[in-house]
């Protein structure tokens, strides 16, 4: 028999339970373990006085009152202005935020996906960057709510918000082509991308509404990175150096563009204009500010977690759609002056 007198620890917990401490402190902290195992953690937990209420309510009403946030970067500022919103939502119907960062990877986000089986959080929201196949399939199977934002297939079965992010580059162009500027560089992130692919499409489709030619020297694929964006603008610079502007695929790839043409001694917006997307709270600060496509990354986190709590209180009606429309915002990399 284990002796208790100085009270439980994971140690003896471990021990009644046959498993192993780190197992323990998986269960006792609420992180994903087998079913089993969260069983004979608690069972023995309880015996020896340890459980605290809140994690044997949880076993036996199979509810958390946590939900999880799945992104490709933590540190992504879009990703940031999303958290700042879902976790108000959540936390005022009751629930804490879990988050976790994918690195985009396809495996991850899966096992993500399954591991809702669980039962580790009550619900999900999740960015993939990429959606294949077998996103789609563990979205079927998916033992809890899930919602997706960003584009998926039509008629999936899932909740789903959506950015137009096509729309918004033809904003961007729109405004390009107001200015006087016809030969608008593109620095786009992997096509193999949700965004990449879309963004690509609408620039295409963007200039042969304005009656531009497309012109496969004025683009560049790098990735959704300062530091790659920069590279990539390096590269199309020196391959163009007649370019009169430059259309990013979001403004980290933008902000590394105003340090490339910086170090260029190009003037901008004189030279070269610069726009993004995203409207991320670098861009204002940005010097010169930043023109960008502001595609209400706020708003999607908020309607994604309105729309999870939703589906947790009915879990029969019907998948949604909600798109969030894009919005220009002007400002001196592109005008030169700000626009209030």
């Amino acid at each position: 028999m284990v002796p208790v007198s100085d009270g439980p620890t994971i140690t003896t917990i471990a021990e009644r339970a046959g498993v192993s401490i780190a197992s323990v402190s998986r269960v006792l902290n609420g992180l994903p373990t087998r079913e089993n195992t969260v069983r004979r953690v608690l069972s023995a937990a309880e015996e020896l006085g340890y459980v605290p209420n809140s994690v044997a309510r949880s076993l036996k009403s199979r509810r958390t009152n946590q939900v999880a946030f799945a992104m490709a970067d933590i540190g992504n500022p879009v990703y940031l202005a999303m958290i700042r919103e879902i976790q108000p939502v959540l936390k005022a119907a009751g629930y804490r935020l879990v988050l976790h960062s994918t690195d985009a990877d396809v495996a991850d986000e899966i096992d993500v996906l399954r591991g809702l089986g669980e039962r580790y959080v009550d619900g999900l929201i999740m960015i993939p960057l990429r959606v294949s196949e077998a996103h789609l399939k563990a979205v079927e199977a998916a033992r809890a709510p899930v919602v997706i934002i960003g584009s998926v297939p039509d008629g999936t079965r899932v909740d789903n918000i959506r950015a137009d992010s096509r729309t918004g580059v033809r904003l961007a162009l729109d405004h390009l082509h107001s200015l006087g500027r016809r030969r608008i560089g593109f620095v786009n992130g992997p096509l193999d991308t949700v965004p990449g692919s879309a963004r690509s499409t609408a620039y295409a489709e963007a200039l042969t509404a304005l009656g531009l030619p497309y012109d496969e020297n004025l683009v560049e694929v790098g990735d959704f990175y300062r530091a790659e964006g920069a590279a990539a603008v390096s590269r199309l610079l020196a391959r163009a150096p007649d370019l009169d502007a430059i259309m990013c695929a979001n403004d980290l790839i933008a902000l590394g563009a105003l340090e490339v043409l910086r170090r260029a001694g190009r003037r901008v917006p004189e030279d070269v204009a610069v726009a993004g997307m995203d409207d991320i709270d670098m861009a204002a600060a940005a010097w010169p500010a930043l023109t960008s496509v502001s595609l209400g990354s706020a708003e999607r986190g908020r309607a994604a977690a309105e729309l999870l709590l939703d589906r947790l209180g009915n879990g029969e009606r019907e998948p949604r759609v909600v798109t969030v429309p894009p919005r220009l915002v002007v400002r001196a990399s592109t005008t030169g002056e700000e626009t209030p």
